[in-house]
């Protein structure tokens, strides 16, 4: 989906107005001496198998979701085919391990490393020497150079989405030799390792006009195992063949088709013969694994033929009745309904025929699946409304049940459900640490509390258009003759809604709060104290306006067990919030998701205006407009969280223009502090120390509460079953040199459970 797969090195650029204050910011979670990454929650899951078992030639039919405006991956307009097209034609110094770590490749990198600290940063590269262009020209400093100078931000002729590590840059130089490349650095710079991937023939960055149209619709030089054969638009599709220059192991594959597939259309494609390789949602994921079992009933999903290819119990039965209506036609009984009846039997039968032939071709592929290196996020927008105090913004994330979310999406297709718990990296990653104690775990009764500290009370007076009486208003005086010398009890239904002191005898001390979301209440007081410094609950006693007679709770005090929260109101508004959501197909586990938000924010007494608007203005017109409250999107994970993280999360500043810069921070939440641990972490060379410097910068941002990790994204890839070494590669960089179909005879190995399970719905 284009809406939740933006990558966090495109450059957008949106006016807005921010109202937010200064952010307080809780003890932070410290780090123990236990390495806190852990280990990846799923492995790569792609058929591997020895070069040896893959058969030489053929063509890998990929699907993707578009055909790129841009081969050049620098522009804005690059998407993630640009990217699988750079993988697999272009060098690249370092490519992603298992672990979403850099390595180096030794198909173009000898050594890379620094050489000198003082009194500059030295980069020595020393090349593989074999590494050459298409056109045999040598791959060398010329090409390093092109690119720093058209990357650098000094020329604004050239069209570029980000000059990020480039902009620090003093020079580059020929080293001892033809082979090496010295780099040296202006500033520090600890994400070195992002440069130079992929690396451009000077062909392609050595002018503007090369650099902005050169590389749109074509790649004359390239250097990988494939080179670009052909971008066809009208035939939806990108067309790479074997590199005959190309040094190292030589590709399986004769060819790989990229075909721009539409999502909703991939079970279709897949049926039809057309495609080997294809990502796919879960109801496709769920077909495909049923399909290796026997054929089924169309209407019922029960098995149509019995052992050894029989018919199934029932079967014959089915053709005797048939017969006798035959019968019962010829002999003029009932004739409309038996003739109604056999219509009915035929398109039944039909159906069956149908659907045996689409398992049948469906039982040629296989479910490969393992989780993405990205994760979806709740995203509250801080630049104005309820959502500018930060109460209200930790109110809703105190509210959410990360767990419960994992579990709806990842559980049923038989992966790993943990929440994520930062926002710069993912489980297994060196910079990965769960900060979210920073803002505290999931309290109904906390989130309460925040609310009535904001001023949110249940059941206040909301103005109604057109001079209608005020919701929670006094009864007429016939309901209050009513009402008189009786006790008042608040249900569930009442428009007031506000719990009143003493007329419950259920948890009047506090104790064993039991609302809807779980929460037992026994680690309030370890919550309160040391997660929410920063958070002082109003004490006062506070009579709602517009409400019964009474007396009143106080601010922050939570309803009775069981008690379902009343609708919050301030200053005659209601604290409803606006969920903008995609509506195109592909996108039903975030509708399922949201809804679960919905129900978990009305336990507080927050309403939601859900929107459903066209995929292709998800993004543009909401997101990055701030057009929204609450949406869900995606951010992948990157190896260099200091340099690709940061523009995420850095605090918005005013333009020349008054507008508001916000890059690609589309919460407006920022905080100096977080930009100063952004910066010292990508100027320190230590990487324990940048490591250190990265979580603390995400415990600040998770106690900012501007957008709640949820869940590591589910990787479903259908495959053909004798394709190796693709399908859900997780973190890791493609190997396309070693893609192929296998021998016969041979297999491939894939992860044991959970990742092989199939998926079920």
């Amino acid at each position: 989906m284009s809406h939740v797969g933006v990558g966090p090195r495109a450059v957008m650029r949106s006016v807005a107005f921010l109202t937010a204050g200064v952010l307080a910011v809780p003890a932070l979670a410290g780090c123990t001496s236990e390495d806190p990454s852990g280990k990846p929650l799923a492995e790569r899951d792609v058929a591997a198998a020895a070069r040896t078992s893959v058969s030489d030639g053929g063509t890998l039919r990929w699907a993707v979701d578009s055909v790129p405006d841009t081969l050049n991956a620098f522009q804005s307009d690059a998407d993630a085919t640009t990217t699988r097209v750079a993988q697999a034609v272009l060098p690249s110094m370092f490519r992603m391990d298992e672990t979403g770590s850099p390595v180096r490749n030794p198909d173009y990198l000898e050594s890379a490393e620094v050489v000198d600290t003082e009194p500059k940063q030295v980069v020595v590269y020393k090349l593989n020497q074999q590494a050459v262009w298409s056109d045999g020209r040598e791959i060398g400093a010329a090409d390093f150079a092109a690119q720093w100078r058209a990357l650098s931000g000094k020329d604004s002729a050239y069209w570029t989405a980000r000059n990020a590590g480039y902009d620090r840059i003093e020079k580059i130089e020929r080293g001892a030799s033809d082979l090496e490349v010295k780099v040296t650095f202006s500033r520090p710079y600890a994400d070195w390792k992002a440069l130079f991937t992929p690396l451009y023939p000077k062909d392609v960055t050595g002018t503007p006009d090369a650099f902005n149209d050169g590389a749109r619709r074509a790649l004359k030089v390239s250097a990988g195992p494939f080179a670009v054969k052909k971008v066809d638009t009208k035939g939806d599709q990108v067309v790479l063949t074997g590199n005959p220059r190309w040094w190292g192991e030589p590709a399986k594959l004769d060819q790989i088709v990229l075909r721009a597939v539409p999502r909703d259309e991939r079970v279709s494609e897949l049926v039809a013969g057309k495609l080997d390789l294809a990502e796919i949602d879960p109801e496709t994921a769920d077909e495909v694994g049923l399909a290796a079992g026997p054929p089924r009933d169309a209407a019922t999903g029960t098995p149509l033929m019995g052992p050894g290819g029989s018919p199934a119990p029932g079967a014959q039965g089915r053709s005797a009745a048939e017969a006798l209506r035959s019968w019962a036609v010829a002999n003029g009984s009932d004739e409309e309904a038996a003739e109604e009846e056999v219509l009915a039997r035929e398109e039944r039968r039909e159906a069956e025929a149908k659907a045996r032939r689409r398992q049948q071709a469906l039982s040629g592929f296989e479910v490969r699946k393992s989780l993405e290196p990205a994760y979806t996020q709740l995203a509250l927008n801080g630049a104005d409304g309820p959502l500018a105090d930060e109460r209200v913004r930790r109110a809703v994330a105190r509210a959410l049940d990360r767990e419960k979310l994992a579990e709806a999406v990842l559980k049923p297709l038989g992966l790993p459900a943990e929440p994520v718990g930062s926002h710069l990296a993912l489980s297994g990653q060196p910079a990965y640490a769960d900060g979210s104690g920073a803002l505290g775990e999931q309290n109904a009764k906390e989130a309460r509390a925040l609310l009535a500290d904001a001023g949110w009370v249940p059941g206040g007076p909301v103005k109604k258009k057109d001079g209608e009486e005020a919701a929670g208003a006094e009864k007429d005086k016939k309901d209050e003759e009513e009402k008189d010398g009786k006790d008042e009890k608040k249900s569930e239904g009442d428009d007031d809604g506000t719990y009143i002191v003493g007329e419950d005898n259920k948890n009047t001390d506090g104790k064993n709060e039991g609302d809807r979301n779980g929460d037992g209440g026994g680690d309030d007081a370890k919550d309160g104290a040391d997660r929410e410094s920063g958070e002082k609950h109003s004490s006062g006693k506070n009579t709602a306006q517009g409400g019964a007679p009474g007396a009143y709770a106080p601010k922050g005090t939570a309803a009775p067990a069981g008690a379902a929260a009343a609708p919050l109101a301030k200053d005659g508004k209601a604290l409803t919030l606006r969920f903008v959501l995609p509506s195109g197909p592909g996108s039903e586990t975030l509708r399922t998701v949201a809804d679960r938000i919905t129900d978990m924010l009305k336990e507080i007494g927050i309403g939601t205006e859900v929107s459903k608007v066209p995929d292709e203005s998800y993004f543009k017109d909401h997101i990055a407009a701030g057009e929204y409250d609450l949406a869900l999107y995606s951010w992948p994970a990157s190896a260099f969280p200091a340099t690709d993280a940061r523009p995420i999360y850095a605090k918005p500043v005013p333009a020349a223009d008054g507008s508001l810069n916000v890059a690609q921070n589309y919460t407006r939440v920022g905080t100096d502090q977080v930009d100063q641990l952004f910066d010292r972490a990508m100027t320190t060379l230590d990487q324990k120390e940048a490591r250190g410097l990265l979580r603390k910068a995400d415990s600040r941002i998770w106690a900012a509460a501007g957008s709640v990790p949820l869940y590591q994204r589910p990787q479903l890839v259908a495959a053909r079953e004798n394709l190796a070494n693709a399908g859900a590669f997780g973190f890791e960089t493609p190997v396309y040199e070693d893609m192929g179909f296998l021998k016969k005879g041979a297999q491939g190995s894939r992860p044991s459970a959970p990742a092989s399970s199939s998926p079920s719905s």
